[in-house]
């Protein structure tokens, strides 16, 4: 959840950190602090709230240590005050923590005991009075690290500076991702290689478990059991000037105006399209026509792309189709038949309970798949099969172009499974491939209707509830349309099947409900326009998508916005696109940040 960064350095380091923090605030931005180390002692400065309260302290309040931490943060344990922002500190050591100590309670009491005196709410000051006893028991900090991280239970990355020592940083890894960063002279830390990229091109990343010792010469890495191991150093390939707005007032608009290019390559790197055949960048390692069953499993949004991908999965491929929220399965004990396919999806490839999820499929006998846009990321390196999304780095917290390329991927997997299976021929994929190769340009064409989207916004500025409703594929882009206008512009907002609606949510509908119904002229449009009557017939106010032969099938007056014609296979990919839009601009109308949202981090690498 919250970003961490450190820095081994050759002057000072505070405004580094800082810099290094703004391309980590998508994962927290409750509070933020830093912390160096000066003339042998720990100096720290903090603030409430987004990191530009905390470099204004620091332009009043300069920190001048060649070694430092800093941390934004996504509040777990305590409020969102200074008091309670990182790091946490004793007069002997500082730490910076993303994730959560379980056991912190235990710890505190037993603590508290031998003297130690608790000024915070979180259970990330914990592990700064942990070591810090076993610093007064006279242990080295190295010692003192390997004593206490046994007695740590949960999932925590970890980053810590001692008084007296100004060559030295320890790390440590257990569930929560952490990267290490090699310079000339000068070494890096950082939960993110989004946050190294200024710094270094050059990372290694901490596998579960490790903890590592810093100085400028280098890296000294251990496992779990305290035995020095060698990781992989790798070349980053994060550039620089990635976190650039350009023009656009937020990364969210950036992002959507961003899709039909990182769909297009994305597409790319699945299809041929001189030959109009899918041709996966991999090899499976299994037969697929003889799987037995696809579990899919996710969370949030990737959640939503799975769903909309089981549909493709069963028409195009014939498969049985399980799918959960990652959350719920890691605990079901679901039986799985061996020899099946897991496939997960995750945006960041560290989201917790997906890797858990992830985990307990192995245990089951299962094929892993995973679809991720990160490379480097956990569940990449822990799975069999790597489907990557071209999305590039995704900094508005409400993913948009992460979860289409997800669909992309999605949908290529899920033809490349019919053919395998027999039940797609060579004009079928042909088809098929044709339908998916225009899709960037009619989601460009999508952004043309901005404007109409704008303008529809300001009807669901001044509404308390709405309702989303789609028939299949567009059923889960009503969920995702009602999720992502929950997220940043707070309105309360459900998605439904619209088939269900006269099973309960009819109940609703009156004149103050906009409805806002997906609908393209596909061929469950007459069941969809059945539903309509029924909004409208109780006062509702419908706000419809859908095509122009679809808005002139309909009957009624209502607003449309109308959308580009297209073969109704992966009209979840372009009809996305006013669906992100509606939420954007209606937060942007109430003057919400569209980026940063309240209560929400861009990575869950929590439970």
């Amino acid at each position: 959840m919250c970003g961490i960064v450190g820095i081994l350095g050759r002057e000072p380091v505070a405004l580094a950190l800082v810099e290094a923090l703004r391309r980590l605030e998508y994962r927290g931005y409750d509070s933020a602090g830093v912390a160096t180390i000066e003339s042998g002692a720990i100096e720290r400065v903090r603030a409430e709230g987004k990191l530009r309260n905390l470099a204004e302290r620091l332009h009043n309040h300069p920190l001048q240590g060649h070694v430092g931490i800093g941390h934004t943060r996504w509040a777990t344990h305590g409020k969102p005050t200074e008091n309670n922002a990182h790091p946490h500190a004793t007069a002997k050591v500082a730490v910076v923590h993303n994730g959560i100590i379980e056991n912190f309670r235990e710890l505190r009491d037993e603590l508290r005991q031998r003297g130690h005196v608790f000024v915070t709410e979180t259970d990330s000051e914990t592990i700064a009075h942990l070591v810090t006893d076993n610093l007064n028991n006279g242990l080295s900090p190295q010692e003192a690290m390997a004593a206490s991280l046994p007695r740590l239970h949960g999932a925590f990355a970890l980053a810590l500076i001692f008084a007296g020592h100004e060559d030295l940083m320890i790390g440590a890894r257990r569930g929560a991702p952490l990267a290490i960063g090699h310079g000339q002279g000068e070494m890096f830390l950082g939960s993110d290689a989004l946050a190294l990229a200024p710094f270094t091109d050059t990372i290694t990343y901490l596998e579960d478990g490790d903890w590592v010792v810093l100085t400028r010469a280098g890296a000294t890495l251990h496992d779990g059991t305290n035995r020095v191991v060698a990781r992989p150093v790798q070349k980053l390939l994060a550039s620089s000037q990635i976190i650039d707005k350009g023009n656009f007032r937020h990364f969210m608009a950036k992002e959507i105006h961003e899709q039909p290019e990182v769909i297009g390559r994305t597409l790319a790197h699945y299809l041929d399209m001189a030959h109009e055949r899918v041709r996966l960048p991999f090899e499976l390692g299994f037969d697929v026509a003889s799987l037995p069953r696809l579990t899919i499993s996710a969370c949030g949004t990737g959640y939503l792309a799975g769903l909309t991908g089981r549909y493709w999965f069963e028409r195009f491929a014939g498969l049985a189709v399980d799918i959960d929220v990652a959350s719920e399965f890691r605990y079901r004990e679901a039986p799985m038949t061996p020899g099946g396919l897991m496939l997960v999806v995750s945006q960041s490839g560290e989201t917790a309970d997906t890797l858990a999820a992830m985990r307990y499929a192995r245990t089951q006998r299962q094929h892993v798949m995973s679809v991720v846009n990160v490379p480097s990321s956990t569940i990449a390196r822990e799975s069999d099969i790597v489907a990557l999304t071209l999305a590039g780095p995704e900094i508005g917290v409400a993913s948009t172009k992460a979860f289409t390329c997800q669909l992309a991927v999605l949908a290529c997997l899920a033809i490349a499974f019919g053919r395998a299976r027999g039940l797609i021929d060579d004009e079928r994929e042909r088809q098929l491939v044709r339908e998916l190769i225009a899709v960037p340009g009619l989601m460009a064409e999508a952004m043309t209707r901005e404007p109409q989207a704008e303008q529809m916004a300001h009807m669901l500025s001044r509404a308390r509830d709405v309702l989303y409703l789609g028939r299949g594929t567009n059923y889960p882009l009503a969920l995702e349309g009602a999720l992502k206008l929950k997220e940043i512009s707070y309105i309360h907002a459900e998605g439904y099947a619209a088939g269900e609606l006269k099973h309960g949510p009819i109940a609703l509908i009156d004149e103050t409900m906009p409805v806002i119904v997906i609908a393209p002229r596909d061929h469950v449009f007459e069941k969809t326009v059945s539903n309509m009557q029924e909004v409208a017939a109780r006062g509702g106010r419908i706000l419809l998508l859908t095509d122009a032969a679809g808005a002139k099938a309909t009957g009624l007056d209502l607003k449309a916005l109308i959308m580009p014609d297209m073969a109704d296979e992966f009209t979840a990919l372009v009809y996305a696109v006013p669906v992100q839009m509606l939420a954007y601009h209606t937060a942007v109308l109430m003057g919400k940040d569209a980026d940063q949202p309240r209560n929400l981090a861009k990575s869950v690498t929590v439970e």
